[in-house]
């Protein structure tokens, strides 16, 4: 099974850091964030591994090269100067990814969700699986509705915020052109097919969205050195 790491957000919340450095690129507790990703991925077992970047990512391929040092096999998905948000980043992957259900996931989070559990986990007749997380302060509205291992159209109901960590079927995209374009519509119109699957995860999440948010993970894992 192969993976993908969205790599291109321009992390203009994050500025100044994101100046110069793309955010994935960024280091907490001595790693940079994409590294975190990578370890994690091998450690499932999962050595094929896409990244896409836009401005400033040239430096991401600058620094982690063929991937041979992790024990993986990383090609890269450029996307010159403006990124083609997540739905076009992965349709211009596709290419690279191949024609059998693969992983994505943000760089710009952390977490200790294990991969492993992914390998599989896509019924053969679900276009998505998604990895769903308790709403954080910064997005107390959530974004999904889970219901007995389903995602659900269900406007009253309580709704989850997407972890940043899916699987998608090659066909999630059939219908889809190249250009800049957002991945929810295509994954609320799976969901309303009843096509989506996945789950709550309670472990470790953090979406690094910010300065201060690299700041707590930067505690946390100094605590947990301690």
């Amino acid at each position: 099974m192969k993976a993908m790491i969205l790599a291109a957000g321009l992390g203009l919340r994050m500025r100044p850091l994101t100046d110069t450095t793309p955010k994935p690129l960024l280091r907490a507790g001595g790693r940079t964030l994409i590294e975190y990703h990578l370890a994690a991925l091998r450690s499932a077992g999962i050595c094929d591994v896409v990244i896409n970047y836009s401005r400033l990512g040239k430096q991401i391929e600058d620094h982690l090269g063929d991937g041979a040092r992790y024990g993986l096999n990383i090609a890269y998905s450029a996307e010159g100067e403006q990124p083609l948000e997540t739905g076009g980043g992965i349709f211009q992957a596709l290419p690279l990814l191949g024609n059998a259900p693969f992983i994505v996931v943000n760089a710009d989070i952390w977490t200790d969700y294990p991969y492993a559990r992914l390998i599989n986990q896509l019924a053969s007749d679900d276009l998505a699986y998604l990895v769903l997380v308790d709403n954080p302060v910064h997005h107390p509205e959530g974004d999904f509705v889970l219901h007995n291992r389903r995602l659900i159209n269900s406007p009253s109901a309580r709704r989850f915020t997407f972890a940043g960590i899916g699987v998608y079927q090659p066909k999630l995209f059939s219908l889809c052109q190249p250009g800049n374009f957002p991945l929810a519509p295509l994954l609320r119109a799976a969901i309303n097919a009843n096509q989506v699957s996945g789950e709550l995860w309670r472990g470790a999440w953090f979406d690094i969205g910010t300065p201060a948010r690299l700041q707590d993970l930067q505690r946390v894992l100094h605590n947990s050195e301690e």
